[in-house]
C-alpha cells in the first residue's frame, strides 16, 4: 500500500484543493493521531481537518486515485454554499454560540468519547480475563481427562483391534 500512497502523494503535490500526506503515529505525529482518533495502522482519513472522516475504500493506487479525484471542498463554515439547509442551520447555530460555550461543548463531547473508549477498554480487559480463565480451566480439564487413562485406553483398544484383525486373517 505504501508505494501506491507515495505515488498518489507525488501526483497531488502542489494541489490547491487536495492534500495527500502521511503521519507517523508512532513518533512525532502521535499527538495528532490521538486528536483525530487513529486507533490502528494504517488508517486513512479525509475531509475537513477539523472533522476528518475514515476512508473505507480499496487500498490500491487506482482506488486511491479514483477517490482522490472526487475530493474537493465540502460542506462546512468555509463552504456554506455546499451545504444542505439542515447543515446550514446547524453551522449557523454553532456560529452564534459564544467561543467559550463552543469550547465547553467540545470538551463535554470529547469527555464522553474518552469515557466510551475507557469503558470499552475495560470491557475488553474483562473479556480477556474471562478468556484466559476459561482457557486455563479447559486446559486443566483436558489434562485431567488425559491423565485419567485416556491414552492407555486408546492404546489397549488399538492393540485389541489389531489382535482381533489378526485372528480373522488366520
Amino acid at each position: 500500500m505504501k508505494p501506491d500512497w507515495d505515488k498518489l502523494t507525488a501526483e497531488y503535490e502542489g494541489s490547491e484543493t487536495v492534500l495527500i500526506a502521511d503521519v507517523d503515529c508512532t513518533a512525532g505525529g502521535q499527538t495528532k493521531c490521538n486528536e483525530v482518533g487513529i486507533k490502528g495502522y494504517p488508517t486513512i482519513k479525509y475531509g475537513d481537518p477539523g472533522d476528518l472522516q475514515e476512508y473505507k475504500g480499496g487500498r490500491s493506487y487506482d482506488d486511491f486515485k479514483k477517490f482522490a479525484s472526487s475530493l474537493g471542498p465540502s460542506c462546512g463554515p468555509a463552504h456554506m454554499d455546499l451545504c444542505d439547509d439542515e447543515k446550514k442551520t446547524e453551522i449557523t447555530k454553532l456560529q452564534a454560540m459564544e467561543p467559550a460555550e463552543r469550547e465547553a461543548l467540545i470538551k463535554e463531547k470529547e469527555a464522553t468519547l474518552e469515557k466510551l473508549e475507557a469503558d470499552f477498554k475495560a470491557f475488553i480487559e474483562g473479556l480477556n480475563k474471562q478468556y484466559q480463565e476459561a482457557s486455563k480451566n479447559k486446559d486443566a480439564a483436558i489434562e485431567e481427562i488425559k491423565s485419567s487413562g485416556l491414552g492407555m485406553l486408546k492404546s489397549v483398544t488399538a492393540f485389541e483391534t489389531k489382535k482381533e484383525e489378526g485372528k480373522t486373517d488366520l
